[in-house]
Order: C-alpha cells, then structure tokens, then sequence
C-alpha cells in the first residue's frame, strides 16, 4: 500500500505527462484529475505543489538537471521527463525531504510508470543533481559516519 504522499507524486507523474503532451492548461488537466477521481488516496495538496511547481520552476528545473542528462531535456523520453523534473524539483524546493527519499521515490515511480531499465537511468540523473543542490546535507551525513 502506497504512502498518500506516493499517490500524489503518480499523479503529478501522470498529469505532468499529460501537459508535456498536449500543453493543456494545468487547471484543466487538474479538473480532469478531481473529475475522474483520480486522486483518491493521494495527498491532494502535495498533488497540487508538485504539479504546479514543476512547470513554475522549469527553466531552474531543466537547468539543474541539463549537466546530468546525455541529450537535450526536451529530448529525453516524456514519462522520464515527468519523473526527473519531479524530482529535481523535490532536490531544490523540498529540502524537508532527505535526498535519498527523493531519489527512492523517482526510482520507483520509474519503475512503475517508465520502460525497462529506465529507473537506473532515473536514478543516476538524481543521484548526480543531488550531489550539488544537496551537497551540505550529503556532507553532513558522510561527516556522522
């Protein structure tokens, strides 16, 4: 059973595709969400920060991830997109968040919703942001051990 806060990132995963497709107005494809019930058990505040910051922090978002990817952000396949510019967002907005929670939950998202293989691919890209916009948190656990 997943966690609300899980059920709301597959959403954001699923409604932020669905914009990156068709370029719908996000309160719309956010209607369809409510509409279609879609968000049951989903942490629906969360739904709504992570689906209406992704695209207000984009150009940050597709900056920060643009050193870490082997091809144009545009470029990369759009359920991966989905997932890494969630959690990229998660890296830079969401500092509440450990890093290592951040990239377990892109993994698995990529695990449920990507192609074969692509969570290792997820997983790399995040690893690699994280080490500079978590680089104070990453120091500090390596200086507990």
């Amino acid at each position: 059973m997943s966690s609300a806060k899980t059920k709301a990132r597959q959403c954001a995963v699923q409604a932020l595709y669905q914009w990156q497709m068709t370029g719908q107005n996000l309160s719309l494809i956010e209607r369809q969400f409510y509409e279609e019930q879609r968000l049951k058990n989903a942490q629906k505040n969360y739904f709504i920060d992570l689906f209406h910051g992704v695209p207000k922090h984009l150009e940050r978002i597709d900056t920060a991830m643009l050193q870490f990817v082997d091809r144009e952000v545009e470029n990369i396949d759009p359920v991966e997109r989905a997932i890494l510019r969630i959690g990229v967002y998660e890296l830079l907005q969401k500092l509440e968040i450990p890093y290592r929670v951040v990239i377990n939950e892109g993994v698995e998202l990529a695990k449920h919703f990507g192609a074969d293989g692509s969570h290792r691919y997820v997983n790399g890209v995040l690893d690699k942001v994280a080490q500079v916009a978590r680089k104070v948190e990453i120091e500090a656990k390596q200086n507990k051990k």
